[in-house]
């Protein structure tokens, strides 16, 4: 920029702010809609003081390190211990006027003793102690229960599904032990996924509201001042990426928290992953909508109702299946003894199934037991030429000593891998292994080597349909690089 532009610019902006009386006034605070949900929410966002006696070893020794010392005394010192007590913060918020509070299972997980601060209308604080009522580790939330004097304020739940990407939200929390902290900020995104250690959920908000350590349990609020998230976790090393757990899983599972201490969630008894093209091609499906069946745990409710491995699901009670995880979201929210309409495609054809759901963790007979033992070694006999372009060198039809070798079930049917290139892509990137049993191929039940060659067809990658101990999964395999 020029020198006589830039002075022109000034004379602009100062001539700008002169007409205006004050840069300020623009910005009149009577008009800043952030000023009155802060005040009227403030009241009913409580801090959460939790605290935890752990085990500590100590030693009483100031010579433990002294190899002199270990000599005589070895590492027995070691065995001191002392309880220690740990604390740590929390936010959360009132849902009912009787002092139910509304936060994060991690928050409040496995603690000792719960305190709860809340700030009074008049500037004051007053604490109470609480008790958890009921958790839910798998959406991280809980409802703990204070005993007030009177009646409470409360905040209002709003609809999360309603909420848009770019629409501005307040969050308010006990972030770093600074009680009543304000930040503000948009939407970044819906339904994001998050899976790490204690984390494994696919439905967040994100937003860039600051969130620190502390802020958990806390509440997200919308312009009207109603709760549309509940902030939750954080990426460290990240500058403002939140995510808050949606309201509305809130909303369905606070019912069953209050009334049974946990949440009752139906069970159908698969695991399920998401088609790729090859897949859907493979399986006779159109399009890659739907979440396809790993594995049908033996004696659950899919089994009895006659879902097999390799059935697509592509609806659920009418509702169309987009992916696994959309299919795994909508059982979570179906009740036990709930019938299940399920609409699956097999090879091609379309199936109907009534499922009547168990309880979570109520589960039937699904182990298997297996024996790694190599007494016997099996012969060698040649598989198919076509499976060494994808990096398996040899496979066999199973018999009572591949079976023990590779402690494979006595009623599992399939082809075993007993020679896998390791070099190959089959071995490094999809994880095939020797002792893999390849109980589909392209969708194609294989019982011999000859299945093989009809079944491979002339595409540069197949699906096979793998059963290891016990468990089944869909692998995509391409060919080695050698070979295209």
């Amino acid at each position: 920029m020029s020198s006589r532009k830039f002075l022109a610019f000034l004379l602009t902006l100062a001539l700008i702010i002169m007409g205006s009386g004050s840069a300020y006034a623009a910005f009149p605070k009577a008009s800043n809609p952030i000023i009155p949900i802060v005040k009227n929410a403030s009241i009913a966002v409580v801090n959460i003081d939790v605290e935890k006696t752990a085990k500590r070893s100590i030693s009483p020794f100031p010579f433990d390190d002294d190899p002199i010392f270990k000599r005589f005394f070895g590492d027995s010192f070691r065995d001191f211990t002392r309880s220690v007590p740990m604390k740590g913060r929390g936010s959360g918020f009132i849902v009912t006027k009787e002092g139910q509070i509304l936060t994060n299972n991690h928050v409040v997980d496995g603690v000792d003793k719960i305190t709860v601060s809340l700030q009074l209308t008049d500037g004051s604080k007053k604490t109470y102690p609480a008790k958890i009522v009921g958790s839910d580790p798998t959406y991280d939330l809980a409802v703990i229960k204070i005993e007030p004097d009177g009646d409470l304020p409360t905040l209002e739940l709003g609809d999360s599904d309603a909420v848009e990407v770019g629409e501005y939200v307040v969050a308010i929390g006990n972030p770093y032990g600074f009680e009543q902290s304000v930040t503000v900020g948009v939407i970044s995104a819906k339904n994001r996924s998050i899976h790490a250690q204690d984390v494994n959920f696919d439905d967040f908000l994100q937003t860039d509201a600051a969130i620190n350590p502390g802020n958990s349990g806390g509440p997200l609020l919308d312009m009207e001042g109603k709760v549309v998230g509940i902030n939750t976790a954080i990426i460290p090393y990240a500058q403002g990426l939140g995510f808050a757990i949606p309201v509305n899983k809130a909303k369905e599972i606070m019912g069953d928290l209050v009334s049974y201490g946990r949440v009752k969630r139906g069970w159908l008894g698969v695991s399920v992953r998401d088609i790729t093209p090859e897949m859907a091609k493979a399986y006779g499906v159109e399009g890659t909508n739907g979440a396809m069946i790993n594995d049908v745990f033996k004696g659950d409710p899919a089994d009895k109702a006659g879902i097999k491995r390799g059935d697509v699901v592509v609806e659920l009670n009418g509702a169309q299946v987009k992916n696994a995880n959309d299919f795994v979201q909508k059982v979570r929210t179906l009740a036990p003894n709930t019938v299940a309409k399920i609409k699956v495609v097999r090879k091609g054809r379309k199936m109907d199934f009534s499922v009547k759901l168990a309880e979570r963790n109520s589960t039937g007979d699904g182990s298997v037991e297996s024996s790694a033992g190599k007494e016997e070694e099996a012969p060698k006999t040649s598989g198919s030429e076509a499976l060494k372009e994808f990096g398996i060198n040899r496979v066999q039809p199973l018999n009572d000593s591949l079976r023990k070798r590779y402690g494979i079930d006595s009623n599992s049917a399939g082809l075993v891998i007993v020679d896998i290139d390791k070099d190959s892509p089959a071995y490094y990137d999809e994880g095939l292994r020797e002792g893999d049993l390849i109980v589909e191929l392209n969708g194609h039940e294989l019982t011999s080597t000859a299945d093989i060659s009809k079944a491979v067809g002339n595409d540069d990658s197949i699906v096979l349909m793998i059963e290891r101990e016990g468990s089944t999964y869909f692998l995509q395999v391409e060919k080695s690089r050698d070979s295209k």
